[in-house]
């Protein structure tokens, strides 16, 4: 059965911006809803202009509508309405511009039931202001390790963010995002954050439940350009490992 969904703006409280969904129902057995992109991540915006960021979520066809939040992580007074802009299927566009919180922000999608939430999944991404005569950043020696990992063991990562003042020097005290994209999907799920020490040094973690691919984002600061890392593979299998 095709599904047509109809997005509304609903309201801005606290910064959350919110969408809805209608979509024909079918019977089954257990109502799902998952955010399966967001992109880009993180929404870039330049100074003086807007950037639109994408969210695609699935719902299986017995969840009557999707409600679908974005929020910033921390909490800020200002109040202001955004427009969503609804394309086919179960996918928005929600503008940002140089107004709009930097940082950490978490989108939440609930599949509505019969007047009820009976299902919510979560997301994260990040919205960098882009300005002029910033310095050039880049994040080097990125890696995920162990290569191949057991089912719910820990994966960490670890690189180093430098900027170009006359060579490549370590940058101390900005936060680094960790991004992972499992295998068949193509949109990339925030993970864990770490905050830079000497050298520009960072280490973080999170468990691995699923093989997937893996980078690090730095979203810049006042002074500093972002910058994304290369990518780096991580096998998960289950039970012992054998050639």
């Amino acid at each position: 059965m095709k599904k047509i969904a109809v997005g509304i703006v609903s309201a801005l409280v606290g910064g959350a911006l919110l969408v809805s969904g209608g979509a024909a129902t079918a019977q089954t057995r257990t109502p799902t809803v998952e955010i399966k992109d967001i992109s880009p991540n993180p929404v870039v915006v330049k100074a003086g202009s807007e950037a639109e960021a994408y969210f695609k979520v699935q719902a299986s066809s017995d969840v009557d509508s999707v409600r679908l939040s974005v929020e910033p992580q921390a909490q800020f007074r200002a109040l202001r309405a955004k427009d969503a802009r609804q394309l086919e299927n179960w996918r928005f566009a929600i503008p940002f511009n140089e107004n709009d919180p930097e940082g950490k922000w978490k989108a939440t999608a609930q599949g509505i039931k019969n007047g009820r939430v009976v299902v919510t999944d979560t997301a994260f991404f990040s919205v960098e202001v882009e300005e002029g005569g910033k310095g050039e950043t880049r994040i080097s020696r990125f890696s995920a390790d162990p290569f191949k990992v057991r089912k719910g063991k820990t994966v960490w990562f670890s690189g180093r963010l430098q900027t170009d003042d006359d060579g490549w020097e370590g940058v101390r005290g900005e936060r680094v995002s960790i991004y992972y994209r499992s295998n068949g999907s193509n949109g990339w799920k925030w993970v864990a954050s770490a905050d830079t020490r000497w050298g520009g040094k960072f280490v973080a973690k999170t468990r691995a439940w699923k093989s997937g691919t893996y980078k690090a984002v730095y979203a810049g600061s006042d002074e500093l350009e972002g910058a994304e890392s290369r990518t780096d593979y991580v096998r998960v299998y289950r039970g012992w490992y054998h050639r």
